[in-house]
């Protein structure tokens, strides 16, 4: 058994893609008239295992699905979008938008006995705009953070270069939640293997390929306002199971070898549905949908022509509808469905093949070869398409399959590539991909200029890239720059609607539903999801009597 990370090298592979919501979860688990005190709660995941269990490093959905449980933010974010005390007590901001400070509370103190001061969140932002810690979306959500200043212990002050509207809601998330500096000190091994929080379970031991083990911090004394426990968690123990195959983890539910699973198979949230035994949390992350982006950014989508050719004759209303059953709804706007800034378009995205064809003929890509794939100066009209099977469902891969055969009767020769993560992360740096679906979680509007602004073609430290569509538009970037820097809501609002019109219309998204993120639950009550990404919370949790 080992309780040290994995290799450095293998920590390239925790880079944001992300990949949850702010809606609050459908139900609870069965209720039971004598739910136990203490106990073992096991929890089977679907994701990716991480390389690492700290978040700061890489940034993925995987690793904020189990940091959660031993990590917690300066602030919250309720079902609604309010910002809420969380670490941080209480905050103020400059009335030029560059400076904030945030009064921490002063009876918190880490599971290794650190307290949970000023100087704590300035080693943080310091440890997540290091380089050298290859953090990725972390690092982008406090790009704008130049320095912090400690006032006193309970007091920090965040001095930040231009005003950033999306600070508090960057703050919430797991990437940017607070470690203890002398676990972080230890470096970056034994950070990886086990970081030291706040939350309200500690990890205890990591096996590689089977479980993170994590037991009750007794200590406990900051549940979001979420929680009706005040203190520490019911549970004795938290086992988290990596079962990678969807048929397995529902069999280890059915059998109650495991109490919760995520990432269940739609047929299974059907059956869960009508049935009483099993009950189902329906909670899509905040942040992008679900959505294929086309690379503007070379041939043969550098031309809008193709580009829009693409979208007219991909037509996944069918598959969605079939595949899904009922368990996912079609999307139109970059935004998932719990943004409030979300803005759809749907008269962009009719299935039209003529138009298609026309686009096509138009744009030069008249011959055609003895497959009857589009032609044009001796090349075929191809599109490299990776699909990480560690972020796609069996059933989106199933969508992707039928897009495909629909691209093929309009021309189009879509070369689908499934591979595990760490592939696919080498392939999008190599730019050897025309088609990608990378699903990004992070909270608010904010999420338009991590995808879409120009500069987030530059690679983070982790070496991950968010604008997959490689836009680069000048009118765009001012609209998102000045979106971040305006206070006022309303502004604010106006101008990132006017911002994902321009996306829409640039057609290098092809929306198709929120980022789906499905739990079932047997035999514990309390289950419950954050507001903030909708990672699984278990502070209320009890094993069923």
């Amino acid at each position: 058994m080992l309780r040290r990370a994995l290799p450095a090298l293998l920590l390239t592979a925790t880079v944001a893609v992300m990949a949850a919501a702010c809606a609050p979860a459908s139900g609870d688990a069965a209720p039971s008239d004598d739910p136990q005190e203490g106990g073992t709660l096991v929890y089977a995941t679907g994701d990716a295992e991480p390389t690492c269990l700290d978040p700061h490093v890489g940034g993925n959905y995987p690793q904020a699905l189990i940091s959660t449980q031993y990590l917690e933010p300066l602030v919250g974010r309720d079902a609604d979008g309010t910002i809420t005390p969380w670490l941080a007590e209480d905050w103020t901001v400059s009335a030029d938008g560059l400076t904030w400070d945030f009064t921490l509370r002063s009876d918190v103190v880490f599971t290794d006995g650190t307290p949970l001061d000023a100087e704590a969140v300035k080693a943080n932002i310091e440890h997540l705009q290091n380089p050298d810690t290859m953090s990725s979306t972390g690092y982008l959500a406090v790009s704008k953070v130049a320095e912090v200043e400690v006032v006193d212990a309970t007091h920090a002050r965040f001095h930040l270069s231009e005003p950033d509207s999306a600070l508090l809601e960057s703050l919430s998330m797991p990437w940017t939640a607070i470690e203890s500096p002398a676990g972080i000190a230890r470096g970056m091994d034994e950070n990886c293997a086990a970081p030291v929080g706040t939350g309200p379970f500690v990890v205890d031991e990591w096996v590689p390929q089977q479980q993170v083990t994590m037991l009750r911090n007794d200590d406990y004394r900051t549940p979001s306002a979420q929680f009706e426990n005040t203190g520490a968690a019911h549970l004795d123990e938290l086992v988290w199971r990596f079962i990678p195959d969807a048929a397995t983890r529902q069999a280890a539910l059915t059998s109650g070898e495991v109490h919760v699973i995520d990432n269940p198979l739609p047929s299974d949230i059907v059956a869960a549905q009508a049935g009483d035994e099993i009950e189902h949390l329906d909670a899509p992350r905040p942040g992008s949908v679900n959505r294929i982006e086309l690379n503007a950014g070379q041939a043969p989508f550098d031309d809008i022509r193709v580009r829009e050719a693409f979208i007219r004759a991909a037509d996944p209303n069918p598959g969605i509808e079939s595949l899904y059953l009922g368990t996912a709804k079609r999307s139109y706007s970059p935004l998932g469905s719990s943004e409030p800034m979300a803005v759809s378009d749907e008269s962009l995205f009719a299935t039209d093949t003529d138009a298609a064809n026309a686009l096509l003929d138009e744009a030069g890509w008249t011959e055609k070869d003895a497959d009857g794939v589009r032609m044009k100066d001796g090349k075929r009209l191809t599109v490299r398409f990776p699909v990480s099977t560690n972020q796609s469902v069996a059933a989106e891969q199933s969508l992707f399959e039928q897009i495909q055969a629909n691209e093929a009767a309009v021309g189009f020769d879509v070369q689908l590539s499934p591979v595990d993560l760490g592939t696919w992360y080498g392939v999008l740096g190599e730019g050897a991909y025309e088609a990608v679906s990378a699903p990004y979680t992070r909270v608010g509007a904010e999420v338009l200029r991590v995808l879409y602004h120009s500069d987030a073609i530059v690679p983070a430290p982790s070496g991950y890239f968010a604008n997959h569509a490689q836009l680069a538009d000048p009118e765009l970037d001012a609209l998102l720059d000045e979106a971040s820097a305006t206070i006022d809501d309303d502004a604010r609002a106006d101008l990132y609607a006017q911002a994902q019109q321009r996306v829409l219309e640039s057609f290098t998204v092809l929306p198709l539903y929120d980022q789906q993120n499905h739990f079932l639950v047997r035999g514990v009550t309390g289950v419950d999801t954050l507001d903030t990404v909708a990672t699984p919370t278990f502070v209320d949790a009890r094993i069923a009597g």
